[in-house]
């Protein structure tokens, strides 16, 4: 199975995350096999990089020359040798044998041969003689020992002000499976509701959270029928610190311009139903849309899910009281949850990217009316997706101030003196957010 999900990633661009739990229901795979299989798969995607070097110093060609499918055997052999505690027999023999179904006889002799030399190593020596030098060559060091592409390890460094021994923490923090975290949506369930369920225990932040100990989501009757959702509680602190802004004025129209899949969307209805607001969804992509549908399937808030271009949108439905932006962007702030993002990116994916940002931000500022507020988020801390656009966009309006928006956390440690939220993976366990509240005079 971890290697059909491996095949589905590499060969048909599928989600690791989305396509899972769909192989391990057709499957019957539950309990201690779900989780081994679940770190086979996820283990191999995230250390795909250090991997990818050790097996290139086992091989007597370029690793691109062999065949994908296996280069993704090699891989998953290579993550139960130096990832895992399988015994070398069983991960070379296991691994060989699934070679010989997928592949045939002779790429399964390969595959042999090259796992018995990888085993013949622990990891820290193979870190040692395949990755640069750290004196010599920092970056190298850090993006071969702990699995992430160069330019990726360069952009989190500038993003955490150049500490090398932070972006080693951040780094590190990326290569482990990060923890299933539930929210209450307000209007329909409450959160003691929540915590009462075997194995939720509350979160960290969030007033809303609470975290899932071992099984899957779907198992939990609330999360079926919609009174509870599976965000984590980065996404879920920046609607709730929309909701919390002060407007002047009426406080009745909402947006939340890019709401697919839906999750944030869902969770301010149930903050605009509190305070008698409704809600605007727009996404552009209809099987988006029809997921943002379901995910407000059953709120209290009076709401409204709209397929189209968030800026044409924005213009012709505006104004409105508070605005949420959570723009396309590279995902660097959740690689934890979605470990094949780091090798599908390239850093002109930031720059394809910004005229975008700049454009749904800059119509989310002129759909808000004077004394309503735009929060402007990404789930990637780059700092051409985060403070670059939002100066951009600024630089010559004087009908947008920038408020603290930290202030509107106050419960949440370390957000550093801002006035944008940024929130860290190493620093609160919560997917890498940013956050810009701004308000139209």
């Amino acid at each position: 199975m971890a290697y059909d999900l491996l095949h589905a990633v590499g060969a048909e661009d599928a989600y690791a995350n989305l396509a899972l739990p769909g192989l391990l229901r057709d499957r019957g795979v539950s309990g201690r096999d779900a989780a081994f299989a679940t770190e086979l798969a996820f283990g191999t995607l995230r250390w795909r990089g250090l991997y990818d070097a050790v097996l290139g110093a086992c091989l007597d060609r370029p690793l691109e020359r062999i065949d994908p499918p296996v280069r993704d055997l090699l891989r998953l052999g290579a993550h139960q040798l130096l990832g895992m505690r399988v015994p070398d027999h069983a991960a070379v023999g296991e691994t060989v044998s699934v070679a010989r179904d997928v592949a045939g006889e002779g790429p399964a002799r390969l595959v042999n041969a090259v796992l018995r030399k990888v085993a013949a190593r622990d990891r820290d020596s193979w870190v040692a003689a395949v990755a640069p030098a750290y004196d010599d060559d920092p970056t190298g060091h850090l993006a071969v020992a702990w699995s992430h592409p160069r330019w990726i390890v360069t952009a989190l460094r500038e993003s955490l002000g150049g500490s090398w021994d932070e972006t080693r923490e951040l780094l590190e923090t990326d290569d482990t499976a990060a923890t299933v975290t539930l929210v209450a949506r307000p209007d329909r369930m409450p959160v003691e509701e929540l915590l009462a369920l075997d194995g939720v225990a509350p979160g960290r932040w969030s007033p809303y959270a609470g975290r899932l100990a071992a099984g899957a989501p779907g198992d939990i009757a609330a999360v079926r029928d919609g009174r509870a959702g599976v965000q984590d509680e980065g996404s879920q602190l920046v609607a709730l610190a929309l909701a919390r802004a002060d407007v002047r004025g009426p406080d009745e129209r909402w947006a939340d311009l890019c709401a697919g899949p839906g999750g944030k969307a869902a969770l301010l209805a149930g903050l605009a139903a509190a305070d008698g607001a409704g809600l605007l969804a727009v996404e552009r992509q209809p099987h988006r849309a029809d997921l943002v549908r379901a995910a407000l399937r059953g709120s209290a808030a009076r709401h409204e899910v709209v397929v189209g271009d968030a800026v044409e949108v924005a213009a012709a439905r505006g104004p409105f009281d508070r605005v949420l932006v959570d723009v396309p962007c590279t995902g660097l702030g959740v690689l934890r949850r979605r470990p094949e993002s780091r090798w599908r990116r390239s850093p002109e994916d930031v720059a394809a990217l910004a005229p975008l940002q700049r454009g749904l931000l800059s119509a989310a500022l002129d759909a808000t009316r004077p004394g309503g507020v735009v929060a402007y988020t990404t789930c990637s801390p780059h700092l051409a997706e985060t403070d670059l656009v939002v100066d951009d966009v600024l630089r010559g309006r004087d009908d947008v101030v920038r408020d603290d928006a930290t202030a509107l956390l106050p419960e949440v440690a370390d957000l550093g003196p801002g006035p944008d939220v940024r929130l860290w993976p190493h620093r609160h366990d919560t997917d890498g957010m940013y956050l810009a509240l701004l308000r139209r005079r």
